[in-house]
């Protein structure tokens, strides 16, 4: 539910201008509108007191995890900071976030994922997915065009923070892209069609999690786990981590460094100090 607010049309002009994306704008308008049906208030009469209040609900009784609160008290912050020109979340610290290693597959796991799915074009968009490191956003929007089949590369449009980027492209996957294209009947600018553009999100989340239970992978595995397997298998057949970052169009090392903890191929390659002796 999202409350009819004069403001919130405001801050949707706001972020358009900094290019914000559709889906963006929509996840800080119903943060700042789940905010307000909490405290039963207009957004002129909210103090520190209700966002904190706020938060400590959605964490207690909503069960949220931390990088999902954070994004809530972002949302609230940007809304009251740049709209309503009220400092409301001064002193408000986000939680913690837990330090989880990302989900990897093994070869042997991606290949048993990849033999039981027998649709052709959900199969090659979990291919896709794992060898060039796409996010599912991404993938489902792909059109045709942002693919060089000669050069083996392609290029994402206006992906996450509006910046385009280019992606690698699998000499394997090249084949059955073009085998593909031009057996189906569908006339669509899209790799993915549906009937309403392209397939959604969450039917790409549907494939690749009903592969991975029927390849009987014990793991929880959904699309992101594709593209932190890309990038763990390029770690251990030795790439440099900064092509890494700039195939995942990750803004910060940081972010793509999380890898290198999951990566078995460099710890093996660690001598132990004993054998040193």
């Amino acid at each position: 539910m999202v409350i009819n607010n004069p403001y919130f049309k405001e801050l949707e002009t706001e972020l358009k201008i900094r290019g914000y994306s559709p889906k963006t704008i929509k996840a800080y308008i119903d943060c700042n509108s789940k905010l307000l049906i909490y405290s039963n208030k207009e957004s002129t009469d909210i103090t520190s007191s209700d966002v904190k209040a706020f938060l400590a609900h959605l964490i207690s009784d909503k069960k949220l995890k931390p990088r999902s609160v954070s994004l809530f008290l972002s949302s609230i912050k940007y809304f009251y900071q740049e709209i309503m020109h009220r400092d409301v979340c001064r002193g408000i610290k986000p939680p913690k976030l837990d330090k989880k290693l990302p989900t990897v597959l093994t070869k042997e796991e991606v290949k048993s994922l990849f033999s039981v799915i027998k649709n052709k074009k959900h199969r090659i968009l979990a291919r896709l997915l794992y060898s060039s490191g796409l996010r599912v956003s991404e993938a489902v929007s792909l059109r045709i065009n942002d693919m060089d089949l000669q050069e083996n590369t392609g290029i994402v449009k206006s992906g996450k923070g509006g910046k385009d980027r280019n992606f690698i492209l699998s000499l394997t996957l090249n084949f059955e892209i073009q085998a593909y294209s031009s057996s189906r009947k569908e006339h669509s600018e899209y790799l993915f069609p549906a009937a309403k553009g392209h397939i959604s999100e969450r039917q790409a989340q549907k494939v690749i999690s009903t592969a991975a239970r029927l390849a009987g992978i014990k793991k929880r595995v959904h699309c992101h786990v594709l593209r932190s397997t890309f990038a763990t298998h390029l770690l251990d057949a030795g790439t440099d981590i900064r092509v890494i970052q700039e195939l995942l169009g990750h803004a910060n090392l940081s972010t793509t460094e999380r890898y290198t903890k999951v990566s078995t191929e460099l710890i093996k390659k660690v001598r132990s100090p004993l054998d040193r002796l």
